[in-house]
């Protein structure tokens, strides 16, 4: 008996020892995202974050943007959302997941001490995840993301090329750039005028954009998506005419409405194209293709001197916060100092992507600084009162491919899209 009882205290002992020699759990929040290049950036930071506070942040990439919009859809209606994470896709993917209730309004931390953190961020990219209040879509007014980084979708030219035919700048007009490309594909055998990822839509789509608006005003393109001013419309048969004058010009890469967006990149990498049009981020791929690439930004070649131009852009990548999870607040806690000047400021330097919030131009390097004085003359679909039918947005773009193909006249385009635009409104 004695023995027995000797055992039962003994083994108690040992558990009791090895409960409490057992160290907690670290507090632990958990980042979803699908941004290849940014990797390393973040695993870094994640470090740098759990030593200076104790709490685990786990980034974890999802790679492929289709797959990992699907993943976060399956996620949410499984109710297995991580602490933070991004939405990929259209305006309207992000109202379904605040009325869905899987993002939480942070505009109470925005606004405290005097706005402090909302202040710090670029406007034109705190808005693309913002609702002003009354907007179109019935969303409570509020803030429902963090903007890490910005982008603006540019022309670029190839400054090598360029001096080859004597010239130190980029073009002020679409007419100059079409000349410049002639004399240099003249000049240098083998070398295309203008090459883009046009097999991609959204590219030619958000080209459309830019210079829709620099033909009739933004005012006048907002009419068009709220469907008082028709796609027949002779300003934007012009807008239409403008891919068809670039397919006449004979500067364009061959086969550019199959050419992925990675293709064109390649290409401009290796001198092979003078003038591209790509986002921000491909300062980043660039340095990876071609470190001696002699290159530079540049707004859109104007076509018309009646109407400001504004450049397609805004947050490049946000991230949202699960109201659902235990640990929301340390996620805030994070996302505050992963946008605080330091880490935004290491954020650029790694991955060359420009910054949310407003930072010093010294802090900034080189290629970066030709585009900070671009970025109040952002626009973005999720920051118009407005957004076309995904089904108007798909004939549009295209049409806009098979002009450049040859089939489709600028008139032409303008017919299909408006019986499309009519047929959604019924």
């Amino acid at each position: 008996m004695k023995l027995h009882c000797y055992l039962i205290v003994a083994i108690a002992a040992v558990v009791l020892t090895g409960c409490c020699c057992k160290k907690p759990a670290q507090p632990k929040i958990v980042v979803w995202h699908w941004m290849n290049d940014r990797e390393e950036a973040f695993n870094e930071l994640a470090r740098k974050y759990s030593q200076s506070t104790g709490v685990v942040v786990e980034f974890k990439l999802l790679s492929f943007p289709d797959i990992y919009a699907q993943k976060v859809r399956a996620a949410a209606r499984a109710g297995n959302l991580p602490e933070i994470f991004g939405i990929l896709g259209e305006k309207s993917e992000l109202v379904s997941f605040i009325k869905g209730g899987y993002l939480m309004d942070l505009t109470g931390e925005m606004k405290k001490n005097d706005s402090a953190w909302e202040n710090s961020f670029y406007k034109q990219t705190l808005d693309v995840v913002s609702f002003p209040p009354a907007n179109s879509y019935n969303v409570t007014a509020g803030i429902y993301g963090v903007p890490i980084d910005t982008t603006a979708m540019e022309f670029i030219y190839n400054k090598k090329l360029l001096k080859s035919i004597g010239v130190d700048g980029p073009p002020a007009t679409l007419d100059e750039m079409i000349s410049y490309a002639k004399r240099v594909q003249e000049k240098n055998p083998g070398v295309y005028g203008f090459s883009c990822g046009w097999g991609e839509a959204w590219l030619i789509n958000c080209l459309a954009t830019e210079w829709a608006i620099n033909v009739m005003g933004e005012d006048k393109f907002l009419k068009t998506i709220e469907g008082k001013v028709p796609y027949t419309d002779k300003d934007w048969t012009e807008v239409f005419a403008l891919f068809a004058k670039l397919r006449d010009s004979g500067i364009l890469a061959p086969n550019i409405t199959t050419m992925i967006n990675k293709e064109s990149e390649d290409l401009f990498s290796r001198d092979k194209t003078v003038f591209s049009f790509n986002g921000t981020w491909s300062v980043n791929v660039y340095r990876g293709l071609n470190k001696e690439l002699d290159y530079a930004y540049f707004a859109l070649p104007r076509v018309s001197e009646k109407n400001k131009i504004k450049i397609w852009g805004g947050a490049g990548s946000s991230f949202m916060v699960n109201p659902k999870s235990a640990d929301k607040e340390k996620a805030i806690a994070f996302l505050k100092w992963i946008t605080d000047p330091e880490q935004q400021k290491f954020l650029a330097e790694k991955t060359n992507n420009l910054p949310a919030v407003k930072l010093d131009d010294k802090d900034l390097p080189p290629m970066l600084k030709t585009v900070m004085g671009n970025l109040n003359d952002l626009t973005h679909p999720n920051t118009w009162p407005v957004n076309e039918d995904s089904r108007v947005l798909e004939v549009l773009n295209k049409d806009l491919q098979q002009t450049v193909m040859g089939l489709k006249t600028p008139q032409v385009v303008g017919k299909d899209v408006q019986e499309v635009k009519a047929r959604v409104a019924k």
